[in-house]
């Protein structure tokens, strides 16, 4: 199964998301926000979660997929004053959070990443577990 790919999750996070409640996730990584950006919620949407770094993504590496339930994407504005009030500094920070829900585990069998404005996409195998009683 080829879906969009968030890489860079803190392993509590998943680890939370595999208990099997429904999670929002608060993504400020740039390539995050591409990829979610490309995905449309809908109970037939998955997408794979790992605490691998993008830059070291390859076959092999373990995630969980997940449902996606709901994305929305915002434009943060943050104003710095310093000591005395004279100066300020203005930014804006884009945000993008996810509500997903644990679907199964996963193993990755190909990347598929064009660029920095392209969204991370991976072809997965959902993996089975079967545990002795």
């Amino acid at each position: 199964m080829r879906c969009a790919a968030l890489t860079g999750i803190a392993p509590e996070v998943i680890k939370d998301i595999k208990a099997g409640r429904p999670r929002t996730i608060e993504l400020q990584s740039t390539h995050n926000i591409i990829t979610i950006n490309s995905v449309e919620p809908g109970p037939d949407t998955h997408i794979f979660l790992t605490s691998i770094d993008l830059d070291d993504l390859g076959p092999g590496d373990a995630g969980i997929c997940v449902y996606v339930l709901s994305t929305s994407i915002t434009m943060k504005r943050l104003v710095e004053y310093s000591q005395g009030g004279r100066y300020y500094e203005e930014r804006e920070r884009m945000s993008a959070r996810v509500q997903v829900k644990y679907c199964a585990s996963s193993v990755i069998k190909g990347v598929y990443h064009e660029g920095l404005t392209s969204p991370v996409e991976v072809e997965v195998l959902k993996s089975s577990c079967y545990h002795a009683g």
